[in-house]
C-alpha cells in the first residue's frame, strides 16, 4: 500500500468515525426531543432521559424554536415542557409568508375546573409554606371539601362527588394530577401546576370567583325568599 492509499483509507474511516458520532448524536437529541412534543418529561419518572435533557438542553431549544415552541425547564421542581412561543402567540414576532401551525394545541377550561385548579395551586402554596414533604397528596374527600364552600346550601352529596370526579378525570387528563398507583381515590398534585397557575393567573381568576360568589350569594337569597312565599 503506497502513501496516497493509505492517507485515503485514513480519510475513509474518520468519515466513517464522524458518520456514525452525528448519528448518534441526532438518536440522542431525538429521544430527548420526541418524549417533550408528547408531554411533560418529569425528573422523578425517567432519571436517565432528565440527564440527557439537561445536557442537550441548547440543542433542544434551537430544534424547538424552528417549530415555533420553547423549551420550559424548572431543574429545582423537576419538570419540562413545551409551549408556543409568546412572539408568536401575540403577534409581536415578524409576519411571516405562512404562518405557523400550532403543534401545542390550546384548551379551554371550564369554570368548574378552572376553579378547582385555583384551588389545587393555593393549596400547594400553602403545603409549600409549611415546609416538609415535597408531595402535595389528597384524596377525593379532601378535593370534595375544597370545592364544597362553593356549592350551594344543601347541595346533593351524590352529585357533589360525580362533580368532583368528572373535574379531577378533566385534571388527570391536563396533567397537573395524578392517580397514586393502587389507590384510585387518592391524587398528587403535580408541582407543573406552578407554571401553569401563576400570581396573575390566580389575581385573574379571583375576581371571576367573587363575581361567582356573588352571583351564587344572590341565586341562594333568591331561592330562600321563594321559599317563605
Amino acid at each position: 500500500m503506497n502513501m496516497d492509499d493509505e492517507t485515503s483509507a485514513s480519510g475513509a474511516a474518520a468519515h466513517s468515525t464522524n458518520a456514525n458520532a452525528n448519528t448518534a448524536f441526532t438518536a440522542d437529541l431525538s429521544a430527548v426531543l420526541i418524549p417533550l412534543l408528547k408531554g411533560v418529561s418529569y425528573r422523578a419518572d425517567d432519571a436517565a432521559h432528565w440527564s440527557a435533557l439537561l445536557h442537550l438542553q441548547g440543542r433542544v431549544r434551537d430544534h424547538a424554536a424552528v417549530l415555533g415552541l420553547e423549551l420550559m425547564l424548572d431543574e429545582a421542581e423537576g419538570y419540562a415542557f413545551l409551549r408556543s412561543r409568546p412572539e408568536l402567540e401575540d403577534g409581536a414576532a415578524p409576519k411571516l409568508p405562512r404562518p405557523l401551525p400550532r403543534l401545542i394545541a390550546r384548551r379551554p377550561l371550564s369554570f368548574p375546573v378552572s376553579l378547582l385548579l385555583a384551588l389545587l395551586r393555593k393549596k400547594l402554596a400553602e403545603f409549600d409554606a409549611a415546609g416538609g414533604d415535597t408531595r402535595l397528596i389528597l384524596s377525593r374527600e379532601q378535593v370534595a371539601e375544597l370545592l364544597r364552600v362553593f356549592m350551594p346550601e344543601g347541595s346533593n352529596e351524590a352529585r357533589l362527588i360525580d362533580q368532583v370526579d368528572t373535574q379531577l378525570n378533566r385534571i388527570v387528563d391536563l396533567g397537573f394530577v395524578r392517580r397514586l398507583r393502587g389507590q384510585d381515590h387518592m391524587f398528587e398534585v403535580q408541582r407543573i401546576l406552578k407554571a401553569f397557575v401563576d400570581a396573575q393567573w390566580l389575581a385573574d381568576f379571583d375576581a371571576r370567583l367573587a363575581a361567582y360568589r356573588a352571583q351564587l350569594e344572590a341565586s341562594t337569597q333568591g331561592q330562600g325568599g321563594n321559599d317563605e312565599e
